[in-house]
């Protein structure tokens, strides 16, 4: 009972913070309920048991990529506005509702199978030891570094250009 009361609290949080990143005029406060919702996504993982995912969400998404945001607006002149001139709310509406009608429709019409019982043995130790055992995993790690410095690199190339 007290899974399903964290599940729905945290379920909560996701969709109120991610309405928020939506609605949010403020692009710093929008980054800060972006990183409210990954940290809700991550303990949505800790209820299923999957230590190693949250651990993965909370370092590369919180740690990484909204952090890369905050600074990207905090080196922006116009961190209070957003962008007030855009004119595509209508169609990204229907299009989102298009995309939410797929999915609450794929979601009720799929049968799940879910297992009654928990895993025997903590799955973070067994996932680590397979990404790391040389098996070219490892390779993808990496590769997703040199993502991230492309990503800063980029966007310190984009403001030197404003200048």
């Amino acid at each position: 009972m007290g899974l399903q009361i964290a599940f729905w609290l945290l379920s909560a949080i996701i969709v109120g913070s991610a309405l928020g990143v939506v609605w949010q005029i403020n692009l710093f406060r929008a980054a800060i309920l972006l990183i409210v919702c990954f940290l809700a996504t991550a303990g949505i993982f800790v209820i299923l048991s999957a230590d190693f995912i949250a651990a993965a969400q909370v370092i590369i998404n919180v740690g990484a990529v909204a952090i890369l945001i905050i600074l990207s607006i905090m080196l922006t002149r116009e961190v209070t506005r957003g962008s007030p001139s855009n004119r595509m709310g209508l169609p990204a509406f229907i299009l989102v509702g298009v995309f939410a009608v797929c999915v609450i429709f794929g979601v009720i019409t799929t049968t799940w199978s879910v297992s009654k019982v928990p895993p025997t043995e903590p799955t973070t130790a067994a996932l680590a030891n397979l990404l790391l055992d040389g098996s070219g995993f490892v390779f993808v790690i990496q590769l997703s570094a040199i993502m991230l410095i492309s990503i800063i690199i980029g966007a310190i190339v984009l403001l030197k250009e404003k200048e």
